[in-house]
């Protein structure tokens, strides 16, 4: 029985199992070897198979962003709009068949964008080359979901599945349980507000399938087994998502109106090129990036080259960035912006810089 099989029969098994206080133990059970098997899925096969073309690209520039979505949605079309790269576009599925990069400029900052191939049901199986798509994915800072407004919400809860079971957690933060397998003395399990979802035997159940029998676990919160197995694993990736609903110039304006108020979503038409700037302002958002302006001694301020940082960067990560002696040689810095109280405030290294703050290193 290959894992494939072994999968399909312990989602049936899921299935058919009704939830209730007595079942819980087993459902937990299920999932940790579903998670078990997956992981299996997603790891290379041992024996080197021919070498294919490279398909994940170079990262470059200040963040970077992948577009996903099933065939003919407008990835590619929504990529030659936003960039100066031209990548292939027609009307019939699967134009795309490899990684095609381009850059967005805006507000100073270089953002790669990922055109990736179509990603049809059952990718994480490797189906149409989707273990490539997902695994390039992995990589980007926001995935941007493009897609079809005609098709309703089926090709949004498609792709959630497909990205789920390799491990992508979309809009969702870490859970917070802290976990550390040790050498011995068993399990101790501790909790700092009322479960609800997990108690002592489930846990023990899910390490035991993991071959866990020594280890510390303690939850900060009330999670469910799953988000425990995540923790267990520890090779989930937490992103943010953005889903841009393309073709909104095919239906009713009532339809727009119901998908533009869903959360984390952003209607345009690429078409007709509607609601595209609005698209980049919410990316900004998402990525977490501030500008940072240069000042020198006695000069005016440099407004043409910013320093691209992500939100909560402090004086020394801008030093680090400018050149990597410079923290060492750090005397004090002048801010001025929103960050500060009263402009210019002298700060040291640990001063947590803002959006458009201009900044003047003196070195000792």
């Amino acid at each position: 029985m290959g894992i494939l099989e072994k999968i399909a029969e312990i989602e049936r098994e899921i299935s058919r199992t009704q939830k209730n206080k007595a079942t819980e133990y087993h459902l937990g059970l299920l999932k940790a070897k579903l998670a078990k098997y997956r992981a299996q899925l997603l790891e290379p096969s041992k024996s080197a198979g021919a070498k294919g073309e490279g398909f994940d690209v170079m990262k470059s520039g200040d963040a970077r962003v992948a577009l996903i979505g099933f065939p003919s949605v407008g990835k590619s079309t929504f990529l030659s709009l936003m960039t100066s790269t031209e990548s292939e576009a027609a009307s019939y599925e699967f134009t795309t068949l490899t990684c095609i990069p381009g850059v967005i400029e805006y507000k100073g900052a270089n953002i790669q964008l990922l055109d990736l191939p179509g990603i049809i049901e059952g990718a994480a199986q490797g189906k149409g080359r989707g273990r490539q798509v997902i695994a390039v994915a992995r990589t980007a800072d926001v995935v941007i979901m493009m897609l079809d407004a005609t098709k309703g919400d089926v090709q949004r809860e498609l792709l959630e599945k497909e990205l789920e079971s390799v491990g992508i957690r979309l809009n969702r933060p870490k859970p917070n349980i802290y976990f550390k397998p040790k050498k011995g003395g068993g399990l101790s399990y501790n909790s700092t507000v009322p479960l609800t979802q997990c108690s002592e035997k489930l846990v023990q159940l899910i390490l035991h399938e993991y071959k866990i029998f020594n280890a510390e676990v303690l939850f900060r919160e009330d999670s469910t087994p799953d988000e425990f197995i995540d923790v267990i694993v520890g090779n989930r990736v937490y992103m943010p998502c953005l889903y841009v609903y393309n073709k909104v110039d095919q239906i009713s304006i009532e339809e727009v109106d119901r998908l533009a108020h869903r959360p984390n979503s952003i209607v345009i038409s690429c078409g007709m090129k509607l609601n595209l700037d609005y698209l980049l302002e919410q990316l900004w958002e998402y990525l977490a990036l501030i500008c940072i302006y240069t000042k020198k001694r006695g000069e005016r301020p440099d407004f043409g080259d910013p320093i691209i940082m992500r939100r909560g960067a402090s004086v020394e990560h801008v030093c680090h960035r400018i050149h990597r002696t410079l923290a060492s040689q750090f005397k004090y810095a002048l801010v001025w912006g929103t960050s500060t109280k009263y402009s210019p405030q002298r700060v040291g290294l640990t001063h947590i810089m803002e959006h458009e703050d201009v900044i003047q290193v003196v070195k000792k």
